[in-house]
């Protein structure tokens, strides 16, 4: 049975490297760019170079940004006392889609896993722990997902942080364990954050 031809074929490849994409959708989704007008295809490829170029990390926080400092961390009516640490920047617009914290944020760019041969060096705390010694934070919450690897990052981090006499606390999971922030719809997550305990 003949193959896809070339230039298809590597869309598709290409596709399928993408998370959460599998072959069947990688072919779909190849074929609809390929139906696309030509016009619609450069808008789409110059919005996925844009983005790659545009987009850097905050100085501050370590959230995406197209600034040095990142929106949040430049509106000065958050309360820079309270520290959200979270996994990934997809989790800060999960918290901010509630519109109820208001405090700041911390993104780690991943977790300690020693399985994918990542370690406390390998993410953001060395930044994070800079942040809280220049002083005035009261709160860190751990917000990392409720797994094995998001688990262990929090113990890490507030094992680090609770000689600073800094109050740690741990979002109280109405998520599944193994769940995923981003899937959490907004009551459980506004539940999580404010029934949120101590370490």
């Amino acid at each position: 049975m003949a193959g896809f031809v070339a230039p298809l074929d590597r869309l598709i490849q290409e596709f399928d490297k993408l998370p959460g994409i599998a072959r069947k959708n990688a072919q779909r989704l190849a074929f609809h760019i390929i139906n696309m007008d030509e016009k619609q295809v450069e808008n789409f490829a110059n919005a996925i170079i844009q983005a790659k170029k545009n987009i850097r990390i905050c100085s501050v926080c370590q959230n995406i940004s197209d600034n040095e400092i990142c929106s949040i961390c430049s509106d000065k009516t958050r309360d820079e006392s309270i520290i959200c640490v979270v996994e990934e920047a997809k989790d800060v617009f999960a918290f901010e889609k509630l519109n109820e914290y208001k405090g700041t944020y911390h993104v780690l760019h991943g977790l300690i896993s020693p399985m994918d041969r990542k370690g406390p060096d390998d993410i953001k705390i060395k930044e994070l722990l800079a942040r809280i010694a220049k002083g005035n934070i009261k709160e860190v919450i751990m917000a990392t997902n409720p797994t094995v690897e998001g688990e262990a990052t929090a113990m890490y981090i507030s094992k680090l942080l609770k000689p600073m006499g800094i109050t740690v606390s741990r979002l109280a999971y109405g998520i599944p364990v193994g769940g995923d922030l981003e899937y959490a719809d907004e009551v459980t997550l506004l539940r999580a954050l404010e029934g949120r305990n101590k370490f």
